[in-house]
C-alpha cells in the first residue's frame, strides 16, 4: 500500500500501488477538500537508498506543499526546469529561486552522526537561515525544524526519523 498527500489540505489518501503498471498517472480526488490532483507511479529505484532528512516546502501564494528528500552528499537546491543540475529540486512558479539555489552538504561526522551542512550556491535573492542570510562563505549546520527561505518560499528541515540523530 502507498500514501500521497493532498497537496491542498494535506489529507493522507491510500492506494495499491502494485494494481497499476509503472509510469501510469493517477487521478486522485480529495474527500475533504475536494481538490483533483495527479501523481506518476515512478519506476522503481536501481539503487537503495534511503532519505536521510527532507525538506517541506511550505505552501505558498506561488504553488502547493511538497517534499524533498535529502540524500547522503551533495543535494543541490532550487527551482525545477527540465535539464537543470539541481538534484533536489521542486516546481514552483516562484520566479526568485534560482535553478541552483543553495546547497545541503549530509555527511558523517567522526562519532557517525549526520551533519546537514547549508550553503548559498550562490543565487540572485540569498539563501536565509532561521531569517538570517547567508553570506556567500558562510556554512550553517542545520536542526531539525529549522526554517530555510529561499525566494519567497520557506521551506522546513526535518529529519527521517528512522535514521540517526544530527550532530550538533
Amino acid at each position: 500500500m502507498k500514501k500521497v498527500r493532498c497537496p491542498k489540505c494535506g489529507n493522507t489518501i491510500t492506494f495499491d500501488e502494485t494494481a497499476y503498471p509503472e509510469g501510469r498517472v493517477l487521478i486522485f480526488g480529495c474527500p475533504d477538500c475536494k481538490k483533483t490532483f495527479k501523481i506518476k507511479l515512478l519506476p522503481k529505484a536501481d539503487d537503495d537508498r534511503v532519505p536521510l532528512g527532507f525538506l517541506s516546502v511550505v505552501e505558498n501564494q506561488f504553488h502547493n506543499r511538497q517534499t524533498i528528500p535529502l540524500y547522503m552528499g551533495e543535494n543541490v537546491v532550487g527551482r525545477y526546469v527540465k535539464g537543470s543540475q539541481a538534484n533536489a529540486s521542486f516546481r514552483t512558479l516562484d520566479p526568485s529561486i534560482d535553478t541552483t539555489h543553495c546547497i545541503i552538504t549530509v555527511q558523517e561526522d567522526k562519532r557517525g552522526r549526520l551533519r546537514f551542512i547549508l550553503r548559498d550556491a550562490p543565487s540572485n535573492t540569498g539563501t536565509f537561515y532561521q531569517n538570517e542570510i547567508l553570506k556567500d562563505v558562510d556554512r550553517v549546520y542545520m536542526e531539525e525544524q529549522s526554517v530555510l527561505t529561499i525566494g519567497a518560499t520557506t521551506l522546513i528541515f526535518y529529519l527521517n526519523p528512522e535514521q540517526k540523530e544530527v550532530a550538533p
